[in-house]
């Protein structure tokens, strides 16, 4: 079985934080098998642009639109492989942003759970489960450098971080 490549992104914040998708994402999309994306696309436009390297599987964020909260759950878990994989934007109120995403699937048995909302990329391993959020590729906020992530799946899930200084 060959690997299943799977780029992870949140918080593009499109059209506002950038016109367009960054080159280094665009890159790395051209040879993806599937596309996440966390929430806070902002419009439609993002989804049909990223879906033209791959399918997008997502769940909405608190500052997207109508359109995306019709398309997208709140959130979802999908199979990639194996694996069953978590994905929420983690907005609300009390607790961090990392501690709502556990909470919104404290009843699931998964791999791995993906979340966003803070723009801070993170990759821990709580209670045998793995926490991911992948920055942001258009809005890095407070971070030295944008971020998105790469992920391999074959017999694990690898994790590989993908920062660069500029979305032009």
């Amino acid at each position: 079985m060959k690997d299943l490549k799977i780029i992870v992104v949140s918080d593009t914040h499109m059209p506002r934080m950038a016109k367009a998708l960054p080159p280094r994402l665009k890159t790395e999309c051209q040879s993806a098998d599937l596309i996440i994306h966390t929430g806070d696309f902002n419009t439609l436009d993002t989804v049909q642009e990223l879906g033209r390297f791959a399918p997008v599987e997502g769940v909405y964020g608190n500052a997207d639109d109508q359109e995306l909260t019709k398309r997208f759950p709140e959130k979802e878990i999908i199979q990639a492989g194996g694996f069953r994989i978590g994905l929420v934007h983690g907005h609300g109120k009390g607790k961090t942003t990392e501690k709502r995403a556990l909470d919104a699937f404290m009843k699931d048995d998964l791999d791995m759970i993906i979340y966003g909302h803070s723009h801070i990329p993170s990759f821990k391993t709580i209670d045998g489960v793995q926490v991911l959020n992948p920055g942001s590729p258009t809005d890095k906020r407070r971070q030295k450098q944008f971020s998105f992530v790469r992920l391999t799946v074959e017999k694990e899930i690898n994790v590989e971080f993908i920062y660069y200084d500029s979305k032009i």
